[in-house]
Formats: C-alpha cells, structure tokens, sequence
C-alpha cells in the first residue's frame, strides 16, 4: 500500500465495463476501450515505447494469457501497435485490476470500474504481489507446463523463496526487476515472434559452455503461440559491480587528458602509430606510458582477453547449430551488401537534410563524407566473400562500453539483444566477431571524443590539439586490444584470419558501425555528428595511405 493516495481529481470519470475483471479480454467492448481510449493515451509517454518517431494508427490486442496469485487476476497482453507508416510492432504488457486499497504504485493506466466495482487498470509489475508470483512461478517451474505461457527454470538457480523485489534503475526499453538482491528478472517490453537473442545466448554461454564473465543464466519466461515463441522474461545473477565501462572509460579519458596540462606534455611530440599497429605493452613508447599512465592499458588488455573469450564460447559447439562456426558464402554477401547500401543511402539523405545544422569540423568532415560518397559506397561493395579464410561466428551484435561491467580489475559482459535498428532474423545471422571488436573501438573513440565535448573549459588547449591528442590516445588503445584480443582468440582456435583479413574486416566493420552512428547523432545531437564523421575520414584516409 502507499500512503499517498490516488487524487481522484487528476482523472477523467472512469472507464465504466459491464465485465467483470476475470473475463475482461473475452469481453470486445472492453477489450475495444482498452486498444484505443485507454492505451494509446497511456503508451506513448513510456520509455520503453519505441514508435515515438512514427505516427500511431491504432492498437490491436493480439493475444492474452491469465496467471493468477492466491489473491488476485494478472493478464499477460501481447500488443501490436501499428504505424500510419505502414509498419509495426509488438509489446508485452502485464495487467492489474486493483482498487485503491491494494494499489502499490501511484502510476495508473486508468480508473475503471469492472460490474459496479471501482478500481484502477496499472502495470502489473508495479505490484508486488505479481512479482512475487512470477518469481514464483520460475522458481518451482518443472518445464512441463502445458499452457500457454511457459517458465523456464535455469539449472544455475538456487534461490529457495522470494524475499524481495524492487526496481532496477530507470525504465529504459526494458524493465529489469531485482529479486532477493542476487537476481535481475528483465521483462522484455518490445517483443518479438522469436527467440531473443538475450535469452538465447545468455542460456547458451551458462549452461553449455559455463562462461565466466557474462551474467549466469538463472530463468526465463516464454509465450508458445502457433507462430513460434516469444520471449517475455529473462533472470540472470545480479553481478557487483561499480558502474558500466563507459563511465569507467570516461573518467580515465578525463585524467589522461588532465594529465596534459599537469605534465605539460607537448601534443604535437607525441609519438604516432597507424591504426591497427598491435602493440605488446612494452612496445607501447614511454611518452604515452607517462601521459596515460600504465593501469589503462591493462585494463584495455582483460577488457580485450574477456572478449576474445567470449568470441571463442559463442563460436566453439559442434553440437548446436545455432552456434556452429560457419565460412563465408555468397548468400551472406548479398544479405550484407543489400544491409550496407540501404543503410548507407539512408544515412546520405539524413546528412544532406541535416546539413543545415552543422558548422565548423562537422560541416568541413561533412562535405567531405559527400564529396567521397562514391568511394564509400565502393569500400561496402568490395566485399569478396572468395578472400575470406575466417569463419563467422554467432557475436554480441551491440557491443560497446555501456554493454559491459565493471568489477574490481575485471568486467562482466551484458545484453546480448542485438543492435536495436536490425531485425530479429538479422541479429542471429552470423558474423565475423570484428564487427564486435569494432564496436568497442567506436566506443572507444566516443569516450574521448565525449571527453573533450563536456570539458571544453577544462583543458587549456585549443579544441584541434585536443583532437589531436584523442586521435594518437585511440591508436594506441586499440593498438594494445588488438594484440591481446588476437593472442587470445588465436590460442583458443578462433579462426579470425591472419592479419591482412583481420585488418580489412575491422576497418569494413569500424566504417559500417560509423556510418550507423551518423544517422543517430544526426536526428538526436547533430554537434555529435563530428565524431562518426571523424572515425569515417580517419578510415577513410587510413585506406589512401595503403
């Protein structure tokens, strides 16, 4: 119960039904209501809705399950929203009929009132007695059951009873839900007519291949429709940790450039490398050891032994031909090219309407990414499957610093969704685990480049020298990942190709990845834009000197 009580003067009259709450799905008036007036008023000012570019047409429910507590009636509601832009999406939401007396939140769907009873439609997660019941219901699970919905107990969990449940942070596209303080349950709001790759391989790196450095896999709920099964729910352990390596990678960008003015380093005396140089640590020279200092790097190196590991654990089993190693063929290189030139025309026609908001670096980068566009789009169709002596591999697909964990010295890697703009049947092709590496180098170029933008009164050093600085700092970061992450992917029998291979994989994978940022930056911070811009001409030029 909360204290505060609902103000009823915040509300429209109730929503009045003839139904009562048990048969409310089976009740068309209700479910009509509900569709329109009810929901999309409700949906569109959530997180986790992602239509929000797009114009909403209507609301379909288009499947419903019943799970009950000993006190109360859930519903588990599939929905389809469906856009005037002709396309569409599903989502899951759980629902609660309370009144006010049993209300555990002050976030209301609406005030109903369901045959003479007076109460409140509300998300269904915002009441304990449901979370309790879905940690119920995964904890004593058999997998046998013959419903609709189904729970899936891990072979890895060994919690006995519900203690607790609260919230994890803010509401982001997913809800995550703490249990006991040593599990997260993740309910996936945007669903799919699929396994989620979250699920999927979250499963296989626990129980298959007892995977060290990912969240274990603890459970899972599952909705079995005749189309295929969509995953509602994802329970994992709930890792220690201090933050996400984004925040980590930007307070030591912050120190190594403080370290500039502290040890009065001359920029423009910094020794340069090319990109993709490898370098062992004693190979790093001195001067950069002495402005960035060593823990850096050896951070760089576990964060590049944990992926190279999990490169190896996704790409190791003969038995599950999900996660079989696979070579390169001419179907995959039509599927790719066909991604890449849409992509590519689409992010064009973003940047020639954008243009108008760019200035200085930006606009200069940006006439130069329109005047080179013919090159460009030659790099992406200069893919010669026939070359290629690496295999592809099932990979992250969205790997970048805010996908991984801090722990102490080490790092845990989460969220194996998959890029958001792709399709489900995309995210589960396989590909070459550089596309991963790759990621992380963009990761790695954002937090310098985000460095630099949110301290500009800090450093006192023209914005160019600064620039200058980040371009030489990102060399020598990826310079040491790539020798670690080779050594140990090698040692494991990853087959990544020697190193001409891997130097036109990563650089295909870094321009592919910077193309994709463009559009982001340019329809949500344009000022962003100059740091794809500036990983696009770096490609670029790098591809000149060669």
């Amino acid at each position: 119960m909360i204290d505060n009580k609902i103000n009823e003067d915040e509300f429209q009259e109730p929503f009045v039904f003839k139904t009562d709450w048990k048969n409310a799905f089976d009740d068309e008036e209700f479910v009509k209501v509900f569709s329109s007036d009810i929901l999309e008023n409700y949906i569109i000012n959530k997180r986790w809705y992602g239509g929000k570019a797009s114009t909403l047409k209507y609301i379909e429910v288009v499947d419903f399950f019943k799970i009950s507590s000993k006190d109360n009636t859930y519903f588990g509601v599939l929905l389809e929203v469906n856009f005037k832009e002709a396309f569409y999406q599903h989502y899951f939401m759980p629902l609660a009929f309370m009144s006010e007396e049993e209300l555990d939140t002050n976030t209301i769907i609406a005030p109903v009132k369901m045959n003479n009873i007076d109460g409140f439609l509300v998300d269904a997660l915002h009441q304990e007695d449901f979370r309790k019941l879905l940690f119920d219901e995964i904890i004593h699970s058999k997998g046998t059951e013959s419903s609709k919905v189904q729970f899936h107990k891990g072979n890895k969990l060994d919690d006995k009873e519900y203690i607790s449940s609260k919230f994890m942070g803010v509401e982001q596209s997913n809800t995550s839900i703490i249990y006991n303080n040593t599990l997260v349950l993740k309910i996936f709001r945007r669903i799919y007519i699929s396994m989620n790759p979250d699920y999927e391989i979250s499963r296989f790196l626990t129980e298959r291949m007892n995977f060290k450095s990912s969240p274990q896999y603890k459970g899972s709920i599952s909705v079995i429709l005749t189309e295929g099964n969509i995953t509602l729910g994802l329970m994992q352990e709930l890792v220690p940790n201090q933050g996400d390596a984004w925040k980590f990678m930007l307070e030591e960008v912050d120190r190594i450039f403080d370290n500039l003015n502290h040890k009065k380093i001359k920029i423009n005396k910094l020794p340069d490398i090319d990109l993709f140089k490898r370098l062992k640590l004693n190979e790093v020279p001195h001067e950069i050891i002495d402005w960035a200092g060593l823990s850096i790097f050896l951070r760089i190196q576990t964060l590049a032994t944990r992926t190279a590991e999990m490169h190896i654990a996704l790409g190791s089993d003969i038995h599950e031909t999900a996660f079989t190693p696979t070579t390169y063929n001419g179907d995959y290189t039509v599927w790719l090219k066909n991604r890449l030139t849409y992509q590519f025309q689409n992010r064009l026609n973003i940047l020639e309407n954008n243009l108008h908001k760019l200035d200085g670096l930006a606009l200069e980068l940006a006439n130069q990414f329109l005047d080179h566009k013919k090159e460009i789009r030659k790099l992406f169709l200069d893919f010669d499957w026939t070359k290629m002596k690496s295999e592809r591999i099932r990979i992250h697909g969205d790997y970048h610093l805010g996908q991984v964990l801090v722990n102490g010295d080490d790092f845990y890697i989460l969220d194996f969704e998959g890029e958001p703009e792709s399709t489900i049947r995309d995210r589960k092709v396989k590909q070459p685990p550089l596309k991963d590496v790759a990621g992380m180098f963009r990761s790695f170029h954002y937090s310098i480049y985000a460095t630099i933008f949110n301290n500009k009164e800090k450093y006192p050093y023209e914005q160019k020298e600064l620039f200058q600085a980040g371009e030489i700092l990102f060399k020598y970061f990826v310079g040491v990942f790539l020798q670690t992450y080779t050594e140990v992917a090698q040692s494991g029998n990853l087959n990544i190709g020697y190193k001409k291979e891997i130097d036109f994989l990563l650089k295909y994978c870094l321009l592919e990845k910077a193309v994709y940022e463009l559009g982001y930056e340019l329809n949500s911070r344009p000022r962003w834009s100059v740091i794809p811009l500036t990983g696009i001409a770096s490609i670029m030029e790098f591809e000149k000197h060669n």
